[in-house]
């Protein structure tokens, strides 16, 4: 590995002064920077995310609040937020339509899942001359310096990834190195990062994953297909065919939301979830293996394993963490298995398009 080459060195040196510019002026370091929350019915815990986000040593460019529910008590919430950050950092450049706002509430007409929530809020942002996409559920909280910390990576890496705290303060461990021809995270990938402070991945986590315009240019929105589960998964797969994703050691977010779990092993842990998600997770599958054809990486025998795999680990998780559910959750493993096989010969399905 030799030393960086002149041209990439001062592209850093640029890209550090226009930090330290616009963070003298209390915006952010990353250009045009919108973050794009995704939230239904968690008030509460929505609370909770806009606090943090006011907390924030710079501003963001925008917040898209992305509201599946359509609530009065979500719109109320959003523009008490809207006047907090006016109150603290005032108007910020115009959008494309002239608005100077830094919050922008967007209700849905019904529940269409995170995977419509943040293909929405994606194209809402696109549309209005976001830069960068910065992505998460209700249920996290950003650090204080995130943004700073996950600034210093944009000027060399389109697609990037920061750790996350999980909801009692500990390190979150991710699956961060994504198995393509099984179709299954890697389980037994490396936790540590080594002195360089990140590793290359192929997959994404909405849940605070951090993107380019120019990505979303040339692999399109996110699938609102999905609904749930995967939706990111593959994008960030799209993406590692564009560019080289990173995941870095900065933490950037923490989990709110006390999910039981079972711990294995100390690092990495197996949590509950919905008989709703369970179904998903067999079910998108189906999109999955659907995008693998398009670019060349289905392979029907592996591809097959890692569904028995799935089905397995789904089942394992209903057996430690879910015993309660565990009838009507082989029920719903199963079901969206079958649907998973229907997609696979769906001759009008297509893949999302590039924007440019």
């Amino acid at each position: 590995m030799g030393g960086m080459t002149e041209d990439v060195k001062s592209k850093d040196k640029a890209g550090k002064a226009a930090c330290a510019e616009v963070s003298a002026r209390g915006d952010s370091p990353i250009e045009k920077l919108a973050i794009v929350v995704v939230t239904y019915k968690r008030q509460e815990l929505l609370a909770t995310l806009f606090d943090s986000i006011e907390k924030l040593t710079v501003a963001p460019w925008r917040v898209v609040v992305v509201d599946n529910e359509h609530s009065d008590k979500t719109h109320g919430m959003v523009e008490e937020f809207s006047a907090q950050l006016k109150e603290r950092w005032g108007d910020t450049e115009a959008d494309e339509s002239g608005n100077t706002g830094r919050v922008l509430y967007e209700p849905q007409a019904g529940n269409i899942g995170g995977s419509g929530g943040f293909s929405n809020g994606v194209k809402k942002a696109y549309e209005i001359g976001a830069e960068w996409f910065w992505v998460m559920d209700d249920d996290v909280a950003v650090l204080p310096n995130a943004i700073a910390q996950l600034a210093k990576w944009t000027p060399r890496h389109d697609v990037i990834q920061g750790s996350r705290l999980d909801y009692d303060g500990g390190d979150f461990y991710w699956q961060y190195d994504f198995i393509v021809p099984l179709g299954i995270p890697n389980p037994i990938a490396p936790a540590a990062f080594g002195p360089s402070g990140y590793r290359t991945m192929d997959t994404m986590c909405f849940e605070g994953g951090l993107f380019r315009r120019n990505i979303v240019e040339k692999i399109g929105l996110p699938d609102p297909r999905f609904f749930i589960y995967w939706d990111d998964t593959i994008y960030g797969y799209l993406a590692s065919l564009v560019t080289d994703p990173i995941v870095v050691a900065d933490k950037i977010i923490r989990r709110t939301r006390n999910i039981g779990n079972w711990d294995i092993a100390g690092v990495r842990q197996l949590n509950s979830t919905s008989d709703m998600n369970r179904y998903h997770i067999m079910r998108n599958r189906g999109y999955m293996a659907r995008y693998f054809m398009a670019h060349g990486d289905y392979r029907p025998v592996l591809f097959a394993l890692g569904t028995l795999l799935t089905a397995v680990k789904e089942t394992i998780r209903l057996v430690a963490v879910d015993r309660e559910h565990l009838k009507s959750g082989l029920v719903r493993i199963a079901k969206g298995w079958l649907d998973s096989r229907k997609l696979l010969h769906d001759p009008n399905w297509e893949p999302m398009p590039p924007l440019k």
